[in-house]
């Protein structure tokens, strides 16, 4: 079966196109994605502008006709923080549907993080025992924790790269006044949805899923993307200390020319990094596994569990 997932996140409109059948594991058969920064978007009223709307329905549009190209049997259009929190979400998914006939699913936070843990359960097996799992979006973080591939606790804030460098950095490289108030935020932030987490039990495997995990673990030695997905690559709480004092005196500029670092995400590596710190530090890893599953993957197997036409929520 030839599935197109689309995935409209505060970054990326991402297009991947898989043959996938229950039981196996999904073959990636194409890989798209045009950049979006939909956060960027968003004015005084937290409404996405019609700049943002434009190039939203442009970006859909196009993964539309790609996943025709490719004969997909089916598409599951789904979206996540940018769309989730924007004041005018419904009249967007509407006119994005009007214009591209795709209707986009907005995921819930907690369905997101649970859609990605079973990602990484279904990599991991049985086995790896008791998993959390990390992963920083441009808008929320999701952090989720269990032995089943339904995690016992599953959590969603507001504490996305993309979103903390639009409001708490106004200078490139940031002030080590608006880095210090980020990290106290933070904190503050993440004290009850890491508590939650701590209570749950002890950890067997830690686990950072996203693109901000794999390009904090290549700048700090992982080996690249080209070495394949089975590689093993970690991300130390030393190493990502050492990191974050490096970076955060570079401009954005100059962290694109690192290797493991796109230009189009270069800009909010350093809140990225704040975020994957404390929450390390707070629920007390000192290291993080990174699995090439994430939430596209869990979408892919979430339908195929329950059956085309189903729902991926819920």
């Amino acid at each position: 079966m030839r599935l197109g997932v689309l995935d409209v996140g505060s970054n990326t409109v991402h297009l991947v196109v898989v043959d996938a059948h229950a039981g196996g594991p999904p073959t990636p058969m194409s890989n798209w994605k045009t950049p979006m920064r939909l956060v960027e978007y968003l004015d005084k009223k937290g409404a996405i502008d019609e700049k943002g709307q434009d190039k939203l329905i442009k970006g859909v549009a196009l993964a539309k006709e790609m996943s025709d190209q490719f004969r997909c049997e089916d598409m599951l259009p789904f979206a996540t923080s940018a769309l989730r929190s924007a004041t005018n979400s419904e009249d967007v998914l509407d006119r994005v549907e009007k214009e591209t006939g795709v209707r986009l699913q907005i995921l819930c936070g907690e369905d997101e993080a649970r859609l990605t843990f079973l990602a990484v359960r279904r990599w991991y097996g049985w086995s790896a025992g008791r998993i959390c799992d990390l992963d920083i979006g441009g808008g929320s973080l999701e952090m989720s924790i269990g032995t089943n591939e339904n995690p016992d606790v599953a959590c969603s804030v507001n504490l996305g790269a993309a979103r903390l460098t639009r409001d708490w950095f106004d200078t490139d490289p940031p002030s080590k006044k608006a880095i210090a108030e980020l990290r106290e935020y933070i904190d503050d932030t993440l004290n009850e949805p890491a508590e939650q987490l701590l209570d749950s039990g002890p950890l067997d495997l830690a686990v950072g899923t996203s693109k901000t995990f794999r390009m904090l673990a290549r700048l700090t030695g992982a080996a690249p993307s080209s070495a394949g997905p089975r590689v093993k690559r970690t991300l130390t709480q030393p190493g990502l200390r050492q990191l974050i004092a490096f970076i955060s005196r570079m401009t954005a500029a100059d962290r694109a020319e690192l290797e493991g670092v796109s230009a189009d995400r270069s800009h909010q590596v350093v809140a990225g990094a704040l975020v994957a710190e404390a929450a390390m530090r707070k629920l007390q890893i000192n290291t993080l596994h990174m699995c090439p599953w994430a939430l596209r993957e869990g979408v892919i197997f979430r339908q195929l569990d329950a059956g085309i036409g189903h729902k991926i929520s819920g």
